[in-house]
Parts: C-alpha cells; structure tokens; sequence
C-alpha cells in the first residue's frame, strides 16, 4: 500500500530528544508496518559520508523505500546575494544526499515573503527548478516545492510555476488544504502531506480528487501537534488505509 508518515510529525518528541531518525524509521517499520519513509531533514544532523550511509544501511535494514525528503533552509529566493548563493550550494549538497539514499522525491521551497513573487524573484526561482529537474531527472527522482508558506501558499503562484518549469523532473509537494487550490496544483503533485484537519473534515473527497487526476504516489500523513503523536498518527494513518482499502475493493 502506497501510504507513508512525514517524519515532521514526530517533531514534539524530537524536541524533547525522544525520538531521532533511527527512531522513526523503527516506527515506520515495526510500529506503523510501512514500507515507506518521509524523512524531514530535521531528523538529519549532517549531510557527511559516514551518516547518510548509516541512514541509507537504515533504510535498507527494514525494507523501507525513501518516498520523500522534505528539505527546510535552502529555499531558493533571499534577499541577500550571499544568503542564495549559500542555499544554492545547500540545495546542490540535498539533491546529492537524494539521489544517494534513493529518493523518489525531494522537496526544496522557493522562499519569498507575502503572497506574490517579484519578476527578478520568479525568474531564478524558474531557473533553478530547471536546474534542479534536470538533475533529479537524470537520478531518477522528482524536485519541487510544497504550498505550505510565503507565496507558494496561493495556488495559483505555484500553476503558474509549474507552467514555467514544465519538465518531467519537476513537481509539487501537495499539502492539501481541502480547497480548490488542491485541484488547481493536482497535475503536477508527486506527493502528497494529509494534515490531522484534512483527515477529519475532507479526507475522501480530497484524496478521491488527486486520485481522479492520475496521482501515482505516495499518500502520506503528516501530523502538527506536537503532542501523543505516536497515537495521533496511527488515526490518521488509519483513516487514510482505510480508504486505500475500499478503494481497491
């Protein structure tokens, strides 16, 4: 079953040092029986050799595939020359740490404060995504940003990104909102983040939306609380099995 759990969900008990990357992935394993992994690089301390090979050996050790990393910091626009160019070699190093841990796909954010992108900020932002499409193309994974803040929170800014990129490398982050913004980005979603508000008020008619879209990925749940979120997710996780199941009856 193509269902998996974002590692941000577990964010209150990694604040607390309750949990770490091999945590979750035991959790996603043996706890939850996935087959999936959501890593948020939260969960990464570093991006050195000797770690990602022990967080690949992880993957490996319990049979989980790499459906998403979900990549905070190296957002493409900033209003400092120096600042981009630092995320610029980040996003470089992350799409290197992808391809090596077998990504299916990888979630970089394009920055920006309010809710629309100047010319000069969507010209680079357009640039890059090509860019970074290119290069996860040629791996064998999918690049792109999530609709979660600044101006990639209103649906058409990211259609008409989208639109620009127009390449096969590239792709959305889908965080459903249960608005018609989901169905204005569905085309190009090549993953998906159901929040604890969606499962409760939307679920089916939002999952049956990208599903009639052609969506082939991974459905993944991602929990915000910070608190019983071992408990938490299981709801969430069940409840969107559940529909995976009468789906395929």
């Amino acid at each position: 079953m193509n269902l998996s759990v974002a590692s941000y969900s577990f964010h209150g008990l990694l604040d607390r040092g309750m949990i770490d990357l091999f945590g979750y992935l035991e959790s996603c394993r043996y706890r939850y029986h996935l087959d999936t992994a959501d890593i948020w690089n939260g969960m990464i301390s570093t991006l050195d050799e000797d770690f990602l090979k022990k967080v690949k050996e992880g993957l490996q050790e319990r049979e989980l595939t790499l459906v998403n990393l979900c990549v905070d910091g190296p957002h493409i626009w900033e209003d400092d020359p120096a600042l981009r160019e630092k995320h610029y070699q980040e996003a470089l190093a992350y799409l290197r740490a992808a391809e090596f841990l077998g990504a299916k796909t990888l979630r970089i954010d394009a920055g920006g404060q309010g809710e629309s992108f100047s010319n000069e900020q969507f010209d680079l932002i357009v640039t890059r995504y090509r860019e970074y499409a290119q290069w996860a193309y040629d791996h064998g994974f999918k690049v792109g940003p999530e609709n979660h803040w600044g101006p990639e929170a209103v649906p058409e800014n990211m259609k008409k990104i989208c639109e620009a990129v127009n390449h096969p490398g590239f792709g959305v982050l889908l965080h459903f909102r249960g608005n018609p913004g989901d169905a204005l980005m569905a085309p190009w979603a090549m993953h998906t983040h159901i929040s604890w508000d969606i499962v409760h008020r939307c679920l089916d008619e939002t999952m049956s939306m990208l599903r009639a879209a052609g969506y082939q990925g991974c459905w993944s749940v991602e929990h915000h609380s910070g608190s019983q979120e071992y408990v938490e997710v299981a709801i969430q996780l069940a409840s969107v099995r559940r529909l995976l199941e009468k789906w395929a009856e």
